[in-house]
């Protein structure tokens, strides 16, 4: 499998709220492909893969990031969090501020007095956005002198993806959630290109799914079904594995519909496909945020395996596979 696409998607820094740089890649990559994408008002990229689409594939660039909340009287930086990362698990990532006049700087995010050498409760002190910051790479020893920098309140932080790819197969990265969902996109446009094939399908790129209203809106007319593409948990009491592809039942959200699920599970069956049914205790997806917004779709949720969710997530080519191969079983049968 060539995961060249995926691995320039995860480069694009793509916090929710600035993604305008990765729906440009999808754009234009789409393009190339030989497709006609189109815009959202919302900056979403849309594109349908054939005449009338009665399906809606969907899955989300955005990330989980940070945003500037005060420059403290050290230089150093106040955050509040976009989405939910892990903050032990975030502890000590390298990352990017960009300023409104397009500067970026480097930084890490780090502790309160991070050195072990002189805070005693450094292990122990739990990690919260009151008691982190970002370490400026400049010479700022002040809120004057962090200021000249051109940083304000609001400005994005980005963290490093520390994307790495294994002989096992395996995934390492930030961000699987869910850049491995838009490249499952990505392959399903790219073969049915290749195949000189249309489809009754319209994909979806959403920009907002981490703060909760990215599929809330957007589908053509036409389309009935929608099947969200994202992780899949991976965690005790789940039966979600990184090798396979898995079939959402219920989240916290309520239940996914039970005939799409069904038709889903007999699909992997059929064609031998590796998945996992499942039920995520702590999760909601674009396909929440489009029945809360009163869409009138049935709707599935299906993802490869992530392990470490909002954490050093990771995840396998083997589930990414799995995840690609039910899609197309699933339009082939539209």
């Amino acid at each position: 499998m060539d995961l060249k696409t995926l691995r320039e998607l995860v480069a694009i820094d793509s916090p929710s709220g600035f993604t305008d740089k990765a729906c440009q890649y999808i754009y234009d990559l789409l393009t190339e492909y030989g497709w006609k994408p189109e815009w959202t008002n919302k900056g979403s990229v849309v594109c349908a893969l054939g005449e009338n689409p009665v399906a809606g594939i969907a899955a989300h660039t955005d990330t989980l990031g940070a945003v500037v909340t005060k420059i403290k009287s050290d230089g150093s930086l106040r955050i509040s969090q976009v989405g939910s990362p892990s903050l032990p698990a975030y502890e000590g990532s390298y990352c990017r501020v960009y300023t409104l006049e397009d500067q970026v700087y480097s930084g890490t995010l780090q502790l309160d007095d991070p050195a072990i050498h002189v805070n005693k409760n450094l292990r122990t002190a739990n990690r919260t956005i009151e008691n982190m910051h970002i370490r400026l790479d400049e010479e700022v020893f002040t809120e004057e002198e962090a200021k000249s920098l051109g940083i304000r309140p609001g400005d994005f932080i980005c963290f490093e993806p520390q994307y790495l790819e294994l002989p096992t197969g395996y995934i390492k990265s930030k961000f699987m959630d869910n850049k491995a969902g838009c490249f499952v996109l990505f392959e399903l446009a790219r073969r049915l290109g290749e195949q000189g094939k249309t489809a009754p399908v319209e994909l979806y790129f959403t920009n907002y799914e981490e703060v909760g209203h990215g599929g809330a809106e957007g589908y053509s007319s036409t389309v009935n079904e929608l099947l969200v593409i994202d992780m899949g948990v991976v965690g005790e009491d789940c039966a979600g594995r990184e090798t396979a592809c898995s079939i959402c039942a219920k989240d916290a959200s309520g239940p996914y519909d039970y005939n799409f699920r069904k038709k889903l599970v007999h699909l992997s069956e059929k064609n031998n496909i590796a998945f996992e049914l499942d039920v995520y205790p702590f999760y909601r997806s674009d396909g929440s945020a489009a029945l809360r917004a009163g869409q009138n779709l049935r709707v599935g949720l299906i993802g490869p395996g992530v392990a470490a969710s909002h954490g050093v997530e990771r995840t396998h080519v083997k589930g990414i596979q799995a995840t690609i191969d039910l899609c197309m079983a699933y339009i082939q049968q539209l």
